[in-house]
């Protein structure tokens, strides 16, 4: 049998220092172009960084956290990332389903084979979901 209060207990530890290295990766992007064509190779890799940091957080709260918080309650409970995602705003662990998918939509964003305006679309969608995964904090 699954112990979720430890497994819970155990991701809200791994997303509090995700957390905290996006939140310095984000500082950094803030004051960057997200125009690739003005970027030089230390700005892109600060980009490269925090897209990977921005990844981590989400697939942290989303496949970890929110998944063992949805089990803890039922845990017959199966189906899709769009299930969980809607279970998980009825248990009041997220308030819009559909926001959260749109998170999971931007992380599975590839960067490579980009235009330099795909590119610099997806920076700035990182850039502005980006607080949303600053501000997720446990009951």
């Amino acid at each position: 049998m699954t112990d979720y209060d430890a497994l819970i207990e155990t991701q809200q530890r791994k997303l509090k220092k995700a957390i905290t290295h996006l939140e310095y990766s984000y500082k950094k992007v803030l004051k960057l172009s997200s125009n690739p064509a003005e970027l030089d190779e230390e700005s892109l890799e600060v980009w490269e960084s925090f897209a990977a940091r921005f990844s981590r957080v989400a697939d942290i709260f989303l496949a970890q956290y929110l998944r063992a918080i949805v089990l803890k309650n039922d845990p017959g409970f199966s189906g899709s990332m769009r299930d969980f995602l809607n279970q998980g705003e009825k248990l009041g662990v997220i308030n819009d389903a559909e926001i959260w998918l749109k998170i999971r939509e931007i992380r599975n964003v590839t960067v490579h084979d980009y235009s330099e305006s795909d590119l610099k679309f997806y920076f700035e969608r990182l850039k502005k979901e980006c607080p949303l995964l600053l501000s997720i904090c446990f009951n």
